[in-house]
């Protein structure tokens, strides 16, 4: 059963789903929150994060292809972690040294499914460990629902407005250059940005901009002052 702070903000989605949200880490026992859409081919798109540290944990999932994210995307089941220092190494050998940069011991990620389609994924992120509990686990369930359907009837928002608009065109742009199939061109974008510490969107940026090129053998983002029409 869901409680009455939880109801009271599933009323709230219903007509603005920004503050629909607002406060409802809190409510789950969460630090952090962030919802992503689904686009195929286990790559999502952030839609709404309540903090920083929540956008940078689904950009790093996002740049490494892999964590509890796409597992429940791609197996449409809960992925809870309550202790992340207790995950084996080799579960996500990427993400895991590279989540010790965030203040992150715990994750719950949700898959938005109904029947045999999955939309996008709700996670909660702790800074502590700690599980969760039965309330909380039935107000997440019950969050999960709602956008799955707000997501099913409202679509996919227009490209201007996703957070990673220019890793899409990037991967486009990149796709051409280099002639390959998007979703290679999009592996090569993660690897650059993962190889050189740098936010996959950012890097991005330098591709769309022309400051970078993946075509050299060890590219690096050319200074505005440098780069040439």
């Amino acid at each position: 059963m869901l409680s009455p702070e939880m109801n009271d903000k599933l009323r709230a989605l219903h007509s603005d789903a920004g503050p629909g949200l607002d406060g409802c880490a809190a409510l789950l026992g969460m630090d952090h929150l962030v919802v992503s859409l689904s686009l195929g081919d286990q790559v999502t798109e952030q839609l709404w994060s309540s903090s920083r540290i929540s956008a940078d944990f689904e950009d790093l999932q996002f740049t490494l292809g892999e964590g509890p994210g796409p597992d429940a995307l791609r197996t449409r089941r809960l992925v809870l972690e309550h202790d992340v220092a207790a995950v084996d190494a080799e579960r996500w050998p990427a993400l895991i040294p590279a989540m010790s940069r965030l203040p992150i011991q715990a994750v719950f990620c949700l898959p938005l499914s109904l029947g045999g389609i999955t939309v996008g994924v709700l996670t909660g992120l702790r800074a502590s460990p700690g599980h969760m509990s039965g309330q909380e686990t039935d107000d997440a369930l019950g969050l999960a629902a709602a956008l799955t359907l707000q997501l099913l009837c409202d679509g996919r928002p227009p490209e201007d407005e996703l957070h990673r608009a220019a890793v899409h065109q990037a991967t486009g742009m990149l796709s051409v250059q280099l002639a390959l199939p998007l979703s290679e061109a999009l592996l090569r974008l993660r690897a650059y940005a993962y190889s050189h510490d740098r936010s996959i969107v950012e890097a991005a940026e330098d591709v769309v901009s022309r400051r970078l090129r993946l075509d050299d053998d060890d590219p690096e983002p050319e200074s505005p002052k440098e780069t040439r029409g």
